[in-house]
């Protein structure tokens, strides 16, 4: 009895957790991803001298066909705080990559070399993040571990000893991690 009462009770809930997302725009740096919502009404000021640059970790792969979530995260983050009216040089943002997430890195010719489905959705954005001050960073021991040269990788991305020097050299040059 107790597992259909739980059952009923979240058929009945999921309706109330629907998220709105019709505000939610691209642009105005990446017009075809990056999708952000206005916030007109903050009373969490940016202090107007304030650099800010964040490093994004990114371990885990992207679901089958779909952009990288965290790497499209790093493209939110730039679009919101320029749609904001934040000085663009002001906002930098890097994508660490290590571990599985590795594989969005991959040239379309070294993505079908593994075998692969498909196309590489994330591999497809990397040269617009790059061009627009996007920092791409792949940790040089994941390369290692999955077998990765630079020669497989979509230009632009940078290749790091490992994951752990890149945010220590990030941390360094001023950049905040992202918690989530």
């Amino acid at each position: 009895m107790r597992p259909l009462f739980i059952t009923a009770a979240l058929l009945l809930a999921s309706p109330a957790a629907a998220q709105d997302l019709s505000a939610f725009k691209t642009g105005p740096v990446f017009s075809d991803f990056g999708p952000h919502a206005p916030v007109p009404d903050t009373d969490f000021a940016i202090p107007e001298e304030m650099d800010l640059y964040i490093a994004f970790d990114v371990a885990k792969p992207a679901e089958n066909g779909a952009i990288n979530r965290t790497v499209e995260s790093a493209a939110r983050y730039v679009n919101m705080h320029n749609a904001a009216g934040v000085e663009p040089a002001r906002v930098r943002a890097a994508v660490v990559v290590h571990g599985k997430g590795s594989m969005d890195l991959l040239t379309d010719a070294a993505w079908a070399a593994r075998d692969k489905e498909g196309t590489n959705a994330t591999g497809a954005i990397i040269p617009a993040l790059v061009d627009n001050g996007v920092r791409i960073i792949l940790c040089g021991q994941s390369a290692a571990a999955y077998g990765i040269t630079k020669e497989d990788l979509v230009p632009g991305v940078e290749l790091a000893l490992s994951a752990m020097t890149a945010h220590a050299v990030l941390q360094r040059q001023g950049y905040t991690v992202n918690p989530f």
